[in-house]
Protein backbone atom coordinates (compact mmCIF):
# COMPACT_ATOMS: atom_id res chain seq x y z
CA UNK A 1 0.00 0.00 0.00
CA UNK A 2 1.51 3.47 -1.01
CA UNK A 3 1.19 5.64 1.70
CA UNK A 4 -0.09 9.27 1.08
CA UNK A 5 3.12 11.21 1.64
CA UNK A 6 4.50 8.71 -1.12
CA UNK A 7 1.81 9.70 -3.22
CA UNK A 8 1.98 13.28 -2.96
CA UNK A 9 5.75 12.79 -4.25
CA UNK A 10 5.07 11.00 -6.96
CA UNK A 11 2.13 13.16 -8.39
CA UNK A 12 4.05 16.13 -7.14
CA UNK A 13 7.14 15.37 -9.61
CA UNK A 14 4.70 14.19 -12.10
CA UNK A 15 2.26 16.80 -12.61
CA UNK A 16 1.50 19.33 -9.74
CA UNK A 17 4.84 20.55 -9.68
CA UNK A 18 6.56 19.71 -12.37
CA UNK A 19 10.26 21.04 -13.27
CA UNK A 20 9.72 21.73 -17.05
CA UNK A 21 6.24 22.66 -17.25
CA UNK A 22 5.03 23.87 -13.37
CA UNK A 23 8.30 25.60 -11.54
CA UNK A 24 10.04 26.93 -15.46
CA UNK A 25 13.19 25.38 -13.88
CA UNK A 26 16.38 24.54 -16.38
CA UNK A 27 15.30 26.21 -19.16
CA UNK A 28 18.22 26.69 -21.05
CA UNK A 29 18.79 22.63 -21.84
CA UNK A 30 15.13 22.15 -21.86
CA UNK A 31 14.62 24.35 -24.68
CA UNK A 32 18.43 23.38 -26.22
CA UNK A 33 18.65 20.03 -26.44
CA UNK A 34 14.64 19.24 -27.64
CA UNK A 35 14.72 19.65 -31.16
CA UNK A 36 14.44 15.48 -31.57
CA UNK A 37 13.41 12.41 -29.01
CA UNK A 38 16.50 10.98 -28.51
CA UNK A 39 18.73 14.02 -27.35
CA UNK A 40 15.43 14.80 -25.35
CA UNK A 41 14.83 11.43 -23.69
CA UNK A 42 19.05 10.64 -23.54
CA UNK A 43 19.74 14.55 -21.69
CA UNK A 44 16.23 13.86 -19.35
CA UNK A 45 17.70 10.12 -18.13
CA UNK A 46 21.17 11.82 -17.47
CA UNK A 47 19.44 14.45 -15.21
CA UNK A 48 17.24 12.22 -13.52
CA UNK A 49 20.14 9.99 -12.68
CA UNK A 50 22.21 12.61 -11.48
CA UNK A 51 19.48 13.82 -9.69
CA UNK A 52 18.75 10.78 -7.88
CA UNK A 53 21.65 10.02 -7.13
CA UNK A 54 22.96 13.07 -5.32
CA UNK A 55 19.54 13.62 -3.29
CA UNK A 56 20.21 10.04 -1.87
CA UNK A 57 24.01 11.04 -1.31
CA UNK A 58 22.56 14.12 0.32
CA UNK A 59 19.98 13.04 2.24
CA UNK A 60 22.21 10.17 3.79
CA UNK A 61 25.07 12.39 4.80
CA UNK A 62 23.08 15.80 5.85
CA UNK A 63 23.64 14.97 9.51
CA UNK A 64 27.20 15.53 8.47
CA UNK A 65 27.22 18.43 6.36
CA UNK A 66 27.91 21.85 8.24
CA UNK A 67 24.71 24.41 7.46
CA UNK A 68 27.22 27.18 6.35
CA UNK A 69 29.11 25.51 3.70
CA UNK A 70 26.08 23.21 2.27
CA UNK A 71 25.85 24.53 -0.54
CA UNK A 72 29.79 23.65 -1.85
CA UNK A 73 29.14 20.78 -0.60
CA UNK A 74 26.08 19.90 -2.90
CA UNK A 75 27.40 21.44 -5.80
CA UNK A 76 30.68 19.29 -5.52
CA UNK A 77 28.67 15.98 -5.19
CA UNK A 78 26.74 16.89 -7.89
CA UNK A 79 30.17 17.65 -10.10
CA UNK A 80 31.40 14.59 -9.35
CA UNK A 81 28.43 12.53 -10.65
CA UNK A 82 27.63 14.37 -13.21
CA UNK A 83 31.73 13.97 -14.72
CA UNK A 84 30.87 10.10 -13.66
CA UNK A 85 28.19 10.65 -16.33
CA UNK A 86 29.92 12.28 -18.84
CA UNK A 87 33.08 9.77 -18.84
CA UNK A 88 30.80 6.78 -19.37
CA UNK A 89 28.83 8.34 -22.10
CA UNK A 90 32.20 9.43 -23.64
CA UNK A 91 33.23 5.94 -23.48
CA UNK A 92 30.07 3.88 -24.36
CA UNK A 93 27.86 6.45 -26.64
CA UNK A 94 30.40 9.01 -27.89
CA UNK A 95 28.42 9.88 -30.87
CA UNK A 96 25.64 11.08 -28.84
CA UNK A 97 27.83 12.52 -26.14
CA UNK A 98 29.26 15.03 -29.08
CA UNK A 99 25.81 15.89 -29.98
CA UNK A 100 24.63 16.41 -26.44
CA UNK A 101 28.23 18.39 -25.91
CA UNK A 102 28.09 21.12 -23.43
CA UNK A 103 24.68 20.29 -22.04
CA UNK A 104 25.86 17.04 -20.31
CA UNK A 105 28.98 18.97 -17.71
CA UNK A 106 26.07 21.85 -17.44
CA UNK A 107 23.70 19.46 -15.35
CA UNK A 108 25.83 20.30 -12.65
CA UNK A 109 24.55 23.85 -12.39
CA UNK A 110 20.97 22.65 -13.50
CA UNK A 111 18.95 24.98 -10.99
CA UNK A 112 16.67 21.94 -10.91
CA UNK A 113 19.23 19.03 -9.51
CA UNK A 114 20.22 21.74 -6.82
CA UNK A 115 17.17 22.99 -6.10
CA UNK A 116 15.62 19.92 -5.03
CA UNK A 117 18.72 18.89 -3.38
CA UNK A 118 18.08 21.92 -1.12
CA UNK A 119 14.81 22.13 -0.75
CA UNK A 120 13.82 18.35 -0.26
CA UNK A 121 17.10 16.01 0.07
CA UNK A 122 18.43 18.26 2.77
CA UNK A 123 15.84 18.06 4.80
CA UNK A 124 13.98 14.48 3.85
CA UNK A 125 14.76 10.76 4.60
CA UNK A 126 17.04 9.09 2.05
CA UNK A 127 14.09 7.21 0.37
CA UNK A 128 11.65 9.81 -0.14
CA UNK A 129 14.66 12.21 -0.88
CA UNK A 130 15.26 9.95 -3.84
CA UNK A 131 12.04 9.08 -4.94
CA UNK A 132 11.84 13.07 -5.23
CA UNK A 133 14.52 13.10 -7.21
CA UNK A 134 13.35 10.22 -9.79
CA UNK A 135 10.11 11.41 -10.14
CA UNK A 136 11.17 15.53 -10.76
CA UNK A 137 14.00 14.22 -13.32
CA UNK A 138 10.98 12.14 -14.72
CA UNK A 139 8.43 14.81 -14.98
CA UNK A 140 11.62 16.72 -16.72
CA UNK A 141 12.13 14.05 -19.29
CA UNK A 142 8.31 13.77 -20.26
CA UNK A 143 8.25 17.30 -21.19
CA UNK A 144 11.72 17.09 -22.72
CA UNK A 145 10.51 13.86 -24.65
CA UNK A 146 6.74 15.83 -25.65
CA UNK A 147 8.27 18.49 -27.05
CA UNK A 148 11.08 16.78 -28.38
CA UNK A 149 8.87 14.52 -30.27
CA UNK A 150 6.63 17.64 -31.28
CA UNK A 151 9.77 19.71 -32.83
CA UNK A 152 10.97 16.40 -34.74
CA UNK A 153 7.51 15.71 -36.09
CA UNK A 154 6.92 19.32 -37.28
CA UNK A 155 10.34 19.85 -38.10
CA UNK A 156 11.61 16.90 -40.06
CA UNK A 157 8.55 14.43 -40.26
CA UNK A 158 10.17 12.24 -38.38
CA UNK A 159 10.40 10.45 -34.71
CA UNK A 160 13.45 8.43 -33.24
CA UNK A 161 15.96 10.00 -35.89
CA UNK A 162 19.28 9.51 -33.97
CA UNK A 163 19.21 5.98 -32.71
CA UNK A 164 21.91 5.16 -34.37
CA UNK A 165 23.79 7.61 -31.82
CA UNK A 166 23.09 5.05 -29.21
CA UNK A 167 22.67 1.82 -30.76
CA UNK A 168 25.53 1.86 -33.82
CA UNK A 169 24.57 2.11 -37.29
CA UNK A 170 22.13 -1.03 -37.17
CA UNK A 171 19.86 1.73 -35.79
CA UNK A 172 19.76 3.99 -38.47
CA UNK A 173 16.72 2.57 -40.32
CA UNK A 174 14.58 2.40 -37.18
CA UNK A 175 13.60 5.99 -37.62
CA UNK A 176 10.00 6.68 -38.33
CA UNK A 177 8.54 8.90 -40.93
CA UNK A 178 5.85 9.98 -40.52
CA UNK A 179 4.87 11.56 -44.26
CA UNK A 180 6.60 11.04 -47.31
CA UNK A 181 8.81 13.46 -49.05
CA UNK A 182 7.96 15.89 -46.21
CA UNK A 183 10.29 18.91 -46.91
CA UNK A 184 9.94 20.15 -43.48
CA UNK A 185 8.90 23.22 -41.18
CA UNK A 186 12.30 25.01 -40.06
CA UNK A 187 10.57 26.91 -37.43
CA UNK A 188 9.45 23.90 -35.43
CA UNK A 189 13.67 22.86 -35.04
CA UNK A 190 14.96 26.23 -34.34
CA UNK A 191 15.09 28.04 -30.79
CA UNK A 192 11.52 29.91 -31.79
CA UNK A 193 10.09 26.48 -31.97
CA UNK A 194 11.44 25.34 -28.65
CA UNK A 195 9.39 28.20 -26.66
CA UNK A 196 6.47 27.88 -29.06
CA UNK A 197 5.88 23.98 -28.13
CA UNK A 198 6.50 24.95 -24.20
CA UNK A 199 4.01 27.44 -24.38
CA UNK A 200 1.43 25.00 -26.18
CA UNK A 201 2.42 21.95 -23.30
CA UNK A 202 2.03 24.96 -20.65
CA UNK A 203 -1.23 25.59 -21.80
CA UNK A 204 -2.41 21.87 -22.56
CA UNK A 205 -1.38 21.69 -18.72
CA UNK A 206 -3.44 24.58 -17.55
CA UNK A 207 -6.08 23.15 -19.52
CA UNK A 208 -6.58 19.84 -18.15
CA UNK A 209 -5.79 20.86 -14.68
CA UNK A 210 -8.86 23.51 -14.96
CA UNK A 211 -11.44 20.81 -16.41
CA UNK A 212 -10.11 18.61 -13.93
CA UNK A 213 -10.76 21.11 -11.15
CA UNK A 214 -14.13 21.60 -12.87
CA UNK A 215 -15.23 18.01 -12.76
CA UNK A 216 -14.18 17.65 -9.37
CA UNK A 217 -16.38 20.76 -8.37
CA UNK A 218 -19.65 19.25 -10.33
CA UNK A 219 -19.52 15.76 -8.29
CA UNK A 220 -19.34 17.61 -4.94
CA UNK A 221 -22.10 19.96 -6.23
CA UNK A 222 -24.40 17.06 -7.22
CA UNK A 223 -23.06 14.82 -3.77
CA UNK A 224 -24.57 18.42 -1.31
CA UNK A 225 -27.77 18.50 -3.47
CA UNK A 226 -28.41 14.92 -3.23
Amino acid sequence: MISSETRDIIVNGLWKQNPGIVQLLGLCPLLAISNNVVNALSLGLATTLVMAISSGAVSGLRHWIPHAIRIPVFVLIIAALVTVVQLLMNAYVHPLYLVLGVFIPLITTNCIVLARVEAFASKRSTWHSTLDAIMMGLGLTLVLVALGAGREAFGKGTLLAGLDLVFGPQAAGWTIHLAPDYQGFLLAILPPGAFIGLGLLIALRNWLDLRAKAATGAIQARHQVA
